[in-house]
């Protein structure tokens, strides 16, 4: 059976997104419904999606750039875009028509699409400010959550660190208020997942997305000192690249079997500018959460996906 998905990212920051974006392109089975970019000035971000699109050799899926500043703070975050260690050719801006992403949004929801946000929560709660209700019935699996600390030995990634929440905490509440029928993938859980420098050369095989993929793992571990921060936290690996957070998260969302999900009701409350999530054990926000995930396992299922015959990418599209 195929799963619709529609894909809400940030691609174009932290390369995880542009690995999650070839993982569902890979994946047998998904059908990836839409793209729609958050946190996008001036289409930059579009712009980078199009370009792994067209290196997959996948022209027929339609991508709108959407929001381009939190709703909390007004804040901008410029892509990498102009980052030649990132992306080797510049992919030139792709802006959209105002409203072109929550009318993308809105159809996928309408068809029953799966919508996968591996950034922050901006369209669909614009999505729902201008359309109350939109989201009523909607299937959201988002990369974001916090419940408890990780296992001893991984950096504490508590509330304040989560950056898909908290860039946007306003768009946060928005969504866990409506009607959806949410999902998280827990930080305090995903933190387990890894790339790490000795899975180069199996990514580098699958061909020039690979490439791209691995060259942008290693500009990102530079620029945010991963060397220091596996050398101050022992269960990560000393030559830790990246955290597999938005590629675990789409792998949950196609039916990976390597997660464990639970049922629980959630409280959500901001105090001073954080947004903390908390278990009740009645009158919450019904909520499906991501409990524990099998890491080396999933280590072997993107090798397994992205080195398919007939998934290597030649460059020709």
């Amino acid at each position: 059976m195929t799963t619709t998905i529609h894909l809400d990212t940030d691609l174009g920051g932290d390369p995880d997104d542009a690995f999650a974006l070839a993982l569902l392109l890979a994946w047998p089975g998904i059908e990836v419904t839409a793209i729609t970019t958050n946190l996008d000035v001036d289409g930059e971000r579009a712009g980078c999606v199009h370009h792994v699109l067209a290196m997959a050799g996948r022209h027929d899926i339609p991508v709108a750039a959407g929001a381009a500043a939190s709703m909390t703070t007004g804040a901008r975050y410029p892509a990498t875009s102009g980052d030649r260690r990132h992306w080797p050719v510049r992919p030139p801006p792709r802006p959209s028509p105002q409203g072109a992403a929550r009318g993308l949004l809105a159809d996928s929801i309408g068809a029953g699409a799966l919508v996968v946000t591996i950034g922050a929560l901006t369209n669909l709660a614009e999505l729902e400010r201008a359309r109350p209700g939109a989201l009523d019935g909607a299937h959201v699996m988002a990369m974001g959550g916090w419940l408890a600390p990780p296992r001893p030995g991984y950096p504490p990634c508590e509330p304040e660190r989560d950056w898909n929440v908290q860039c946007d905490t306003a768009a946060a509440e928005i969504v866990l208020a409506s009607g959806a029928e949410v999902t998280l993938a827990l930080l305090n859980v995903l933190v387990e997942s890894h790339l790490c420098e000795a899975d180069l050369p199996d990514l580098r095989a699958t061909g020039p997305l690979g490439d791209l993929l691995a060259d942008q793992a290693v500009a990102y571990a530079a620029d945010y000192d991963r060397a220091a921060l596996a050398a101050a936290h022992e269960a990560l690996p000393a030559d830790f690249l990246n955290f597999h957070w938005d590629p675990v998260t789409v792998a949950v969302a196609a039916g990976w079997p390597g997660a464990e999900l639970e049922e629980v009701e959630l409280r959500a409350e901001t105090v001073d500018g954080v947004l903390r999530l908390h278990r009740q054990s009645v009158g919450g926000r019904p909520a499906r959460v991501v409990t524990s995930i099998d890491a080396a396992g999933f280590g072997q299922l993107w090798r397994d996906v992205l080195g398919a015959p007939g998934v290597r990418c030649d460059g020709t599209g």
